[in-house]
């Protein structure tokens, strides 16, 4: 069997950033390395039996806020995993990382962030978990766009104050569609995505194999289809179910005090993380990467290990 790698949109991670070479996805039985996509990377984990990750609000820590470069680059640099971010929208339109309704939280600033202009913005400073002031600002959508071209994936996920539109056009004017992820809630959210962006894989909920065809009916493009399996229960039936049909999952153990991630932590039971690679998980969502990360790596589950490696190429 071919054995099939990673390269364009990751590198191997090292402690010094600056030494890392740039890779792809390629057939390493082929004299020539071919580019493959983002979809073919994830048929790779599926097919396998491989799980990548994806940081949640890009993996803060202490020093590193939530959905900043440097939470990004720690992530990107220990994991290689992909990043999800969240997105919104200043008063004079301008997309920027963060989470939160009102600015207190994550920065020192006060107020609803929808209704501050970016003017204000860009001089805040970012808190980081423990509510420690850092040197680190807010970070525009097209700076992180331009940050991750040749490192990693964006997960997407786009706050209420902002527009679909708006996302499409920061995205294409960058060339990235087809190294993000869109993070759907709802069928008719994934179709107006798809409508804007149809060559970027889209994350959406179904229950049922049945409702798959419900999301391709919808416009969805099977290869730039990922299943969303929520936050509880993975659910290893419909995942198996939905393999068949060729479609990779996506699930969580992100979240509040009752997480997956916090219950695993406490209870020394990490080892959970393999189980969800066995199950036939392809993407985790968590709250703990590095952690996750470790796990699977010794148990050459990760989606960084052979065969679906990172490569490193020439220049």
């Amino acid at each position: 069997m071919r054995i099939l790698a990673f390269l364009g949109l990751f590198a191997l991670f090292a402690c010094n950033a600056e030494e890392r070479t740039p890779q792809t996805f390629v057939e390493e039985d082929q004299h020539t390395a071919a580019p493959l996509s983002l979809p073919a990377y994830l048929d790779c984990l599926r097919t396998e039996g491989r799980m990548h990750l994806a940081a949640h609000r890009a993996g803060p820590g202490p020093g590193r806020p939530e959905n900043t470069l440097a939470a990004m680059q720690h992530s990107y640099d220990k994991t290689g995993a992909f990043l999800e971010v969240d997105i919104a929208t200043s008063e004079d339109g301008v997309l920027f990382l963060h989470h939160d309704d009102r600015l207190e939280r994550t920065t020192t600033g006060r107020g609803i962030a929808a209704q501050t202009p970016w003017s204000t913005l860009r001089t805040l400073s970012t808190k980081d978990p423990s509510g420690g002031v850092t040197a680190h600002g807010l970070v525009k959508l097209t700076d992180a766009l331009a940050w991750a071209e040749g490192k990693t994936v964006l997960e997407l996920d786009i706050k209420r104050s902002t527009d679909y539109d708006d996302v499409a056009r920061v995205v294409k004017d960058a060339d990235a569609e087809e190294r993000i992820i869109l993070i759907a809630y709802s069928l008719n959210a994934a179709a107006a995505m798809s409508q804007r962006l149809p060559n970027s894989v889209i994350s959406v909920p179904v229950s049922s194999v049945q409702e798959l065809d419900e999301v391709h009916t919808a416009g969805i493009r099977p290869d730039r289809t990922l299943i969303w399996l929520g936050t509880e229960e993975p659910q290893f039936a419909l995942d198996a179910a939905l393999a068949d049909r060729g479609i990779e999952t996506v699930f969580g153990t992100l979240g509040g005090s009752q997480s997956l991630d916090r219950q695993w932590a406490a209870s020394g039971s990490d080892h959970k993380y393999a189980e969800l690679a066995e199950g036939g998980i392809e993407l985790l969502a968590t709250d703990r990467p590095e952690a996750a990360f470790e796990i699977l790596t010794s148990a050459g589950l990760a989606g960084t290990s052979h065969p679906c490696r990172y490569s490193v190429s020439g220049p």
